[in-house]
């Protein structure tokens, strides 16, 4: 008696190029809705504690930032964003939600990862971590020192070469950048 092949067969040629087409139209989704990163000449107003504990973030903030920074989303990798951050000379990055300090474009790299890479923030005490469980493993979770703010994930050891060998993996869509030409800095 002849085995019979199973009815999904036929199907596999399909597979990997729908998984492409399926991949581009989310990344490219992604992409198209995430907001650029907000660059200005003036700094950010920094709120205070009671502001902060007070905001009304969906009004604050654009729907993009209010996904990544208030419920831990992730924007696409490779985008607008990561085109502008590559592309930023010197400067200081703020926090979009509460407009507190963060990173110094002097602690940037390419990391090629697709995100803004940082290996330490401006102060040590601008940013914090938590253990990170979703999606299956265990991460380390940044968040804003400041508002509690979602800002990405802090990887460790992957042999990069800079100071600390650590690789702060930021969402720009979350950060506003001021360059030090600046006149009011």
């Amino acid at each position: 008696m002849k085995q019979q092949e199973p009815a999904i067969r036929p199907l596999l040629p399909f597979a990997r190029p729908v998984a492409r087409l399926l991949s581009a139209v989310f990344l490219s989704t992604c992409t198209i809705l995430g907001a650029p990163m907000k660059e200005t000449d003036d700094h950010p107003e920094k709120l205070s504690k009671e502001k902060v504990a007070a905001a009304d973030w969906s009004e604050r903030l654009t729907p993009e930032q209010y996904r990544i920074l208030r419920e831990a989303g992730t924007e696409a990798p490779g985008g607008q964003v990561y085109q502008q951050f590559k592309a930023q000379a010197s400067g200081t990055y703020y926090c979009a939600g509460c407009g507190a300090e963060l990173f110094h474009a002097e602690q940037k790299f390419d990391a090629r990862c697709g995100w803004p890479s940082f290996w330490n923030p401006s102060e040590i005490d601008a940013i914090k971590t938590r253990e990170d469980t979703s999606l299956g493993m265990v991460r380390t979770e940044v968040l804003c020192a400041h508002c509690d703010g979602h800002l990405g994930h802090l990887f460790k050891g992957e042999g990069f070469d800079t100071p600390t060998d650590k690789r702060y993996c930021i969402n720009g869509t979350v950060l506003v950048f001021v360059p030090d030409d600046d006149p009011k800095s």
